[in-house]
């Protein structure tokens, strides 16, 4: 995940904040972030956060 924090803590405020400011879905964050979903949501799932897309944030 270049340019993404490796530590799964510091990622989920990386990217919720996205999220909330700049991108309107997890696809779209990944897309201009050119980073691969799966490896995101499986990262955060390390410290028990799943994306809920209807509130747009790793929850």
């Amino acid at each position: 995940m270049t340019g993404l924090p490796n530590d799964p803590v510091m990622l989920l405020s990386v990217v919720n904040t996205a999220l909330r400011d700049t991108h309107q879905d997890l696809d779209g964050f990944c897309k201009t972030r050119d980073v691969e979903k799966e490896d995101i949501v499986n990262k955060l799932k390390t410290i028990n956060y799943e994306y809920n897309a209807e509130l747009n944030k790793f929850v």
